[in-house]
């Protein structure tokens, strides 16, 4: 074959190969595409409004209710009340549970009945003098719909609100609907468990630290197992989640509560809120809330990282508040699926002055039980520590596999 006529076959065979290889790229990358559009977005209960809009037509409603509960919009979100008055739902009373409707409130800090401004609706507080609706609150109500972003921890104490709702609501022939919402600690159950002795606000079941199940989950679980006060059973609707399971990785679009801002807050928060319990600082009083832990009181020769707390939004009086703080940055953290004793026994070792530490009380009320204390300062290990916690989670895990709505 002449030189030229060999070139000229060289050349089409090699462009033919790279026509097939760039077509193969072309299949390859479609068919990421097609899988990433065939796995739907999650949709929260609230967005599913001809699901439930039916169960509140001609009733007088009562919500309950804060800044995450809204409804997701390409063009913006709304919030739910917003919505439903818009949608002409009779909405009489709106319950604020901790840290208020808008979400004004410190953690702790009592929320105060009053008028929301935006709609006119008075506002009942669940986190003041009372905690439960009265017979009163309730009585002009036909039902009450219950819309609360949790993030899966025993002490964050949407659940009690949850539950104390539930019980006036059964004391009171109200029927209860639940929007369900993810839960980004769903994946998983760890943790030290409840003892019935030490129940309360920050715990009111024996369940472990991080239970991993959705408000609607839990919700059935307080009817099914009779938890509910004198073992009554709410009227309960759960609207339920769409293409959702316990291994989604969901991404809180709104923050749950003023302290937990982002992700890294909220994967760290089952390991790093047991510090509300002691003196330490847990990042309170800055920008990266449940990302870090330190205090003055601390050997500062263990530590190359150190910060000063201020007052902020969320925390207007910060532990250790102005004072340099020394421990450690957990920014970087991926996401967990366990509860670790490893930071607290970390700070507990580097306390100069260990009477300084733990506030017995609060640490226990957190925990569940005293053990956990006593364990820390008889210098157990973390794995030695959570050897401990075995049987309970396996005893708890078989209740909670009869309340799964989601694999």
């Amino acid at each position: 074959m002449p030189i030229l006529s060999r070139f000229k076959s060289t050349v089409l065979l090699l462009f033919l190969m790279f026509s097939a290889c760039k077509g193969q790229q072309k299949e390859t990358i479609s068919a990421s595409q097609t899988n990433s559009e065939a796995s739907a977005p999650i949709k929260v209960a609230a967005n599913r409004t001809g699901v439930y809009l039916p169960l509140l037509e001609e009733k007088k409603v009562g919500i309950v209710a804060n800044p995450t509960s809204v409804i997701f919009k390409e063009n913006g979100n709304t919030h739910l009340v917003d919505s439903l008055l818009s949608l002409g739902v009779d909405i009489k009373q709106v319950f604020a549970p901790e840290h208020g409707f808008r979400g004004t409130a410190d953690a702790g800090e009592h929320v105060k009945d009053g008028v929301d401004t935006q709609t006119g609706l008075p506002i009942i507080s669940l986190y003041g003098k009372n905690r439960k609706p009265s017979k009163e609150q309730l009585s002009e109500l036909d039902v009450v719909v219950f819309d609360i972003q949790d993030v899966g921890v025993r002490f964050y104490t949407f659940i009690a609100s949850l539950q104390l709702v539930m019980e006036a609501c059964a004391a009171n022939d109200v029927p209860i609907i639940v929007l369900d919402r993810p839960n980004p600690n769903g994946h998983y159950v760890d943790g030290p468990s409840m003892m019935k002795e030490h129940t309360s606000y920050l715990g009111m079941n024996t369940v472990p630290l991080v239970y991993g199940m959705t408000m609607g989950e839990y919700a059935q679980m307080l009817n099914g197992e009779g938890w509910l006060e004198n073992g009554s059973k709410a009227d309960l609707t759960v609207i339920e989640l769409e293409n959702y399971t316990h291994e989604s990785e969901y991404h809180l679009p709104i923050r749950p509560s003023p302290n937990l801002p982002n992700d890294t807050s909220i994967t760290l928060y089952p390991s790093l809120g047991l510090f509300e319990g002691t003196n330490v600082n847990a990042g309170r009083g800055t920008e990266f809330q449940f990302q870090r832990y330190g205090a003055s009181f601390m050997d500062t020769t263990a530590y190359d990282f150190s910060y000063v707390p201020e007052p902020n939004f969320g925390s207007k009086y910060p532990k250790e508040e102005d004072k340099t703080c020394y421990g450690r940055d957990l920014s970087e953290t991926p996401r967990m699926d366990e509860v670790t004793m490893q930071w607290i026994i970390d700070a507990y070792n580097n306390t100069l002055d260990k009477s300084k530490f733990f506030l017995t009380s609060g640490f226990t009320k957190h925990a569940g039980t005293p053990l956990l204390q006593k364990q820390i300062e008889q210098g157990l290990s973390n794995e030695e520590i959570k050897a401990t916690w075995q049987d309970d989670l396996k005893s708890f895990k078989k209740i909670r596999a009869k309340y799964l709505i989601y694999d």
